[in-house]
């Protein structure tokens, strides 16, 4: 907010030395942080003349930080009622009005600066950032801009304009105002804490982790970087350093969503009771709060216990996420009889989280529904043939509807239980013509030896990914078995490690003619067996009623309880689990005695 430098001669009754030297003394306890001090020779200044536009303006900013916006409005309007003609009383009036949440009244003010004085660059800054906060970023932009022309020394104005690009995801030009930021202040937190996000979008995930570390150092309670570097080094796999971090956000501001954080950092450690309490924790503050329902449901879930579970699921959704997938005109279902009843069943979330609850159509058909699909695209057509499906299609409804529902609520609008888990495979079929094709193209060879199907990574996206996947290098060992002719269906960026992996690995690669989950389900029908890590193609394996091994971290999802080696979902699967988190090579050894045995 805008202070003066010097004061101004001022009309009064009064004698003018004595007025004067008050405001004086006024605005210099004000700028060295003396407010009760301040506020007494404001009073004295306007008991002499309570028509002075310059004591009435900044006893009104006083007010305005000590958070008493309705004063700082009466204020510093009657001071503007006085003098029309001061660009920086403008400015602040705008500031208060912005406080106050009257947007389009604080754009007004600041454009009554600025035609007082057009090179005035706080009103160019407060003008951007009230641009900013409606989502006008180009705008906003530009007067931060025109700010900086005038006055290139302002630190806050050049972490504004960062903030406006980085919005618009121009993380490059973003991060070199931070730059210049700390070029200026080399002890800004907030300058570092900035780079740091920027240097994060753009993949520089060691620089990001140097900024935050700086920021904290200069502001050891600064939450949000507490909160971000956390979240970085846990996406690294440092989750008892991100513990640590979230516990000092969850001391300095104990909000849900710190808790959530926290939450989850135990769970990836196995610690699942104190994550619990992290999330229930989180409810108590906000008994609405759809990530701590979310991560308590897939908790429970992992326990076995879906009552409970399912029931907590049901609470998940952020309400733009709900809206995203709802169907306007169209009630939810909520386990109303459905007989006789059309019902949309709309998928979510990932291409394995389709192909295990897919199985659900069936089980509603029974219930007398006649059952339509909306999923995403690269899905068809192969779930149209999924037994109790009328129809699958992706976008929008084009037919009447009388209930719809997400795909993984039904469980709990059917009371599925562990017990009562709809196991039936397979519920996936792949076209006969494409398994026929895949059979002759993959001929007599390797017909002595038994057919396994490789996956070994996930997306490299995915927040457990770094523990999720294995590396070629990690499962070697598997290649010199002699009895194994092993197919890669590894799409994505971690296919490329083929290249070096033994020639085992190489011998029958033909991911590059696997154009779609069609092809992939073809080619899985004329194998033996699959080995997967945690990947959609497990689920589909497994859909199939194909025979799957799936490699798991200790830390692994929701989906495959706590301690079993089968699964409810698939009962052809078997589950190989690590007992230390990162540590493959038991697990590699079981698989790798396993197959030398011939075991199914």
């Amino acid at each position: 907010m805008e202070q003066p430098s010097h004061v101004d001669n001022a009309r009064t009754d009064s004698p003018p030395s004595h007025l004067a030297a008050l405001i004086d003394a006024a605005l210099a306890a004000h700028r060295t942080g003396q407010p009760r001090a301040a506020e007494s020779l404001y009073r004295q200044a306007l008991a002499l003349d309570p028509a002075n536009p310059r004591a009435l303006h900044y006893f009104g900013v006083l007010h305005y930080q000590r958070g008493d916006h309705e004063t700082a409005a009466r204020l510093m309007s009657e001071a503007l009622r006085l003098d029309r003609n001061d660009a920086a009383c403008w400015s602040n009036r705008g500031l208060v009005a912005a406080a106050l949440g009257h947007a389009d009244e604080a754009l007004i003010c600041y454009n009554e600066a600025l035609q007082r004085q057009p090179d005035f660059a706080d009103a160019h800054n407060n003008r951007g950032v009230t641009l900013q906060a409606q989502g006008a970023f180009g705008e906003a932009i530009e007067h931060y801009r025109q700010a900086l022309a005038s006055n290139p020394a302002m630190v806050d104005v050049h972490l504004n304009l960062g903030t406006a690009l980085a919005k618009l995801e121009r993380f490059d030009e973003a991060l070199a105002c931070y730059r210049l930021a700390l070029a200026l202040d080399p002890q800004s937190a907030q300058a570092h804490f900035n780079a740091g996000n920027a240097h994060n979008a753009l993949g520089r995930h060691e620089a990001a982790i140097a900024s935050f570390e700086r920021a904290l150092a200069l502001r050891v309670d600064y939450v949000e970087a507490h909160i971000n570097l956390g979240s970085l080094i846990g996406k690294r796999g440092d989750y008892a350093g991100a513990e640590a971090h979230y516990r000092r956000a969850v001391a300095l501001k104990p909000n849900p969503t710190h808790l959530v954080c926290l939450g989850g950092s135990l769970g990836a450690q196995g610690r699942l009771d104190e994550e619990e309490v992290s999330y229930r924790r989180a409810l108590a503050l906000d008994p609405d709060y759809a990530d701590a329902h979310q991560n308590l449901a897939w908790l429970l879930l992992k326990r076995g216990d879906y009552k409970q579970g399912w029931a907590a699921f049901a609470r998940r959704w952020r309400q733009s996420d709900y809206d995203a997938l709802a169907i306007p005109g169209v009630a939810e279902w909520r386990g109303e009889p459905l007989a006789g009843r059309r019902l949309l069943v709309v998928g979510e979330q990932g291409f394995g989280d389709h192909f295990q609850f897919l199985r659900f159509a069936r089980v509603l058909e029974r219930l007398g529904a006649t059952v339509d699909l909306r999923v995403r695209e690269p899905l068809l057509p192969l779930v149209e043939r999924i037994p109790g499906v009328r129809r699958a299609f992706s976008g929008q409804p084009d037919s009447h509807y009388d209930f719809w529902v997400p795909m993984m609520s039904v469980p709990s609008c059917v009371g599925t239980v562990l017990s009562t888990l709809p196991a039936e495979v397979p519920y996936l079929f792949a076209k006969p013509e494409k398994i026929d094709a895949w059979r002759k193209r993959m001929g007599a060879a390797s017909q002595t030896q038994r057919r396994v199907g490789l996956v070994w990574a996930g997306s490299p996206t995915f927040g457990n990914d770094r523990y999720r996947s294995v590396t070629l290098t990690e499962l070697r060992r598997l290649g010199d078995l002699d009895n194994v002719a092993w197919y890669a269906l590894q799409k994505g960026s971690a296919h490329a490690q083929l290249a070096e992996a033994p020639t085992a690995f190489r011998a029958h690669d033909f991911t590059a003619e696997l154009a779609s989950f069609e092809d992939t389900a073809a080619l899985i029908m004329n194998l033996d067996l699959v080995i997967a890590v945690d990947t959609g193609v497990a689920h589909l394996a497994g859909a199939l009623g194909k025979p799957v091994w799936l490699l798991l971290p200790a830390n692994s999802d929701w989906r495959w309880l706590e301690t079993r080696s089968d699964s409810p979902w698939y009962p052809r699967m078997t589950l190989f689990r690590q007992t230390t988190l990162g540590d493959w090579t038991p697990v590699v050894e079981q698989v790798s005695e396993a197959l030398r045995n011939g075991h199914h």
